[in-house]
């Protein structure tokens, strides 16, 4: 059967909806909605679509779908995914003859539209388990014509999420044996991207990038772009592999020791804002990390716990648990321990305003709060004790969650993501995590404070070194002006 010699496992894609059998014999081109997975390289839904074009002889095109607002992304997000895209255009037409539509609204309208105009019977999209992409997905399954069938390939994760477990995970601990059993599997090399057999009729149409950019620059300008990481898959291989300060490369070594220090920011991979946005691919990320491990052995390992097990716990949660934004979305514990100390004193409440200027009396939680604002990115050890604090400072656990996540969306470059939701679920509902000793306001939730954070490193160190990012932020703004 012709199924067996795809180079795309079975398990990698599901099928969401089968179309019917149309009456006419020739069937329509196949469209790839890129969404989540935005690369040429090493994407199995791309791969996959070009491979069922061959198969049936017709051609593919890959659609991609500007969203006027999602989740509240700016001009830092989607500066950077828009510089990212206007590399891949001409890297997917001219090198691998593809070509890129870009669709602009609502996808559950512009997706079905492109469909029906081009008369394509078979749509491949990239696999998201956020409710608003799912939610988009099923109403995409009720407008395209009964003859289209949709594939759904997970390209994001190593495991796809539905061969990982077919549950919510409790924690790490039971997930992770389950993924490492599928690694052999699914842990491979890629196969090269085949070229289409089939000819696309007519070209696309040009797309003013420049036009685009200054319009979400200007639209969102109130979170500008950062400097510190280049766009693009060129840029994203630079920092996992390059020859100048690639992590794998030079940073390695002290990746096991240094990061969860603060005050040593190349002690992290820095390959979260690429693999939010699909500029590389995990697996390409873990094939390339195996592959020097005899080095540090016990640096890869951590790195590996942390792109793999880490990573895919937070899809798992996301997948199976649709309320993982809210306190509904807690263990039993958790929520009857949040609502137990609900109403237990605090010493300070501060509105979102404050928090989010960094008004409070904490020095060092002001600093993490600069850090993520002016430099869309906030280290991951204090992001945990960043919202364990707003959950100690606000009316009550469902304002410290919405508060959290509210500002991690609107500031982290890796905002509206799995592992973002999933960060602040931990922090303050314990999601992942166990019940510990019963204090006020937290409850059994894990409880961090100021003074572990000195005993763990240098906090006046760190809070110097914001203040330093800051004002060269300042210095470079007044010399654009």
């Amino acid at each position: 059967m012709a199924a067996n010699t795809a180079s795309v496992q079975p398990g990698r894609f599901r099928v969401l909806k089968q179309g019917a059998k149309p009456v006419d014999p020739n069937p329509g081109p196949v469209v790839y909605w890129m969404f989540r997975d935005q690369r040429v390289k090493d994407n199995w839904a791309l791969i996959h679509a070009v491979e069922e074009a061959n198969k049936a002889h017709v051609p593919v095109a890959v659609a991609f779908n500007l969203f006027d607002q999602f989740l509240g992304a700016k001009a830092r997000h989607l500066g950077f995914m828009l510089r990212g895209l206007r590399q891949l255009h001409p890297d997917l037409q001219e090198a691998h003859q593809i070509p890129f539509f870009l669709v602009r609204g609502e996808a559950e309208e512009t997706i079905p539209n492109f469909m029906r105009e081009c008369g394509a019977s078979l749509l491949v999209t990239d696999f998201s388990p956020l409710r608003e992409v799912q939610k988009c997905k099923e109403e995409i399954r009720k407008r395209v014509s009964d003859f289209v069938t949709i594939h759904e390939v997970d390209a994001h994760n190593v495991v796809p999420v539905w061969a990982a477990s077919e549950k919510l995970e409790y924690s790490a601990r039971t997930i992770r044996s389950k993924i490492n059993k599928r690694l052999p599997e699914y842990l491979i090399e890629f196969p090269t991207l085949q070229p289409p057999i089939a000819k696309w009729v007519g070209t696309s149409p040009a797309i003013d990038w420049d036009g685009l950019i200054d319009e979400v620059l200007r639209k969102g300008a109130e979170v500008p772009e950062v400097d510190w990481c280049e766009p693009g898959e060129k840029a994203a291989m630079e920092v996992l592999k390059g020859s100048k300060n690639g992590f794998l490369t030079k940073r390695l070594k002290g990746y096991s020791s240094d990061r969860n220090n603060p005050l040593k920011p190349r002690g992290v991979s820095g390959l979260s804002p690429y693999l939010h946005f699909g500029q590389i691919s995990a697996q390409r990320c873990a094939l390339e990390a195996r592959s020097v491990r005899k080095l540090s052995p016990l640096a890869v390992d951590a790195f590996l716990e942390e792109l793999i097990v880490r990573r895919e716990l937070a899809d798992n949660y996301c997948f199976y648990q649709p309320q993982y934004d809210s306190l509904q979305g807690a263990w039993e514990w958790a929520r009857k321990t949040l609502m137990d100390h609900a109403s237990d004193k605090r010493e300070h409440i501060y509105t979102r305003e404050q928090l989010e200027k960094a008004q409070t009396a904490d020095p060092l939680w002001n600093a993490s709060q600069c850090e993520m604002v002016h430099y869309g990115k906030m280290h991951g050890f204090l992001r945990m004790y960043w919202a364990k604090k707003i959950l100690e400072w606000t009316r009550g656990p469902e304002e410290a969650l919405e508060i959290s996540i509210y500002l991690n969306n609107k500031y982290e470059m890796d905002g509206r993501d799995p592992n973002g939701y999933v960060g602040c679920m931990w922090s303050i509902c314990g999601v992942h995590d166990q019940g510990w000793k019963e204090r006020p306001i937290f409850g059994k939730i894990r409880y961090m404070n100021y003074a572990g954070c000195k005993r763990k490193f240098d906090v006046d160190g760190y809070v110097a070194y914001v203040q330093r990012l800051g004002a060269t932020k300042k210095r470079k703004l007044l010399l654009s002006e």
